[in-house]
């Protein structure tokens, strides 16, 4: 069965993971998942992201959920943006801010997927993915 939206779909299933306090959770990996983890990584949201061997025909992509010392969500807000049947695009002037700055949005690039802080210091626009706070 084909899906339609994997990055909704990846968004999702970390929401999920941090509304019953999961240490981790797994999905079927691609290069777009994979790079748009690294990101929420570098943005502080994630603890580690790695990829595990599996025995079928696609890797696992596993994602530790990174939480305070209370216990609370790094994330506690992710909004899929772009959707397939409506792509935002933004020059790196309009990329949006999130909560003033606390939050993150994630943009993908000609230079790859990145920040909005780091696409708008490079001056590059492109499609928003999704925003995190």
């Amino acid at each position: 069965m084909t899906m339609t939206d994997p990055i909704a779909d990846m968004l999702t299933r970390i929401r999920n993971g941090f509304s019953v306090r999961r240490k981790s959770v797994d999905m079927p990996t691609s290069r777009m998942k994979s790079a748009i983890a690294l990101t929420m990584k570098e943005e502080g949201y994630l603890n580690d992201v790695e990829i595990v061997e599996d025995e079928g025909p696609r890797n696992i992509l596993r994602l530790h959920l990174k939480y305070d010392r209370d216990g609370n969500p790094a994330a506690q807000e992710i909004d899929r943006i772009s959707k397939p049947g409506c792509r935002v695009y933004r020059s790196s002037e309009l990329v949006p801010l999130v909560r003033r700055g606390l939050g993150v949005t994630i943009i993908t690039t000609s230079k790859g997927v990145m920040s909005g802080r780091k696409a708008k210091e490079m001056g590059i626009g492109g499609e928003i993915l999704c925003t995190i706070f």
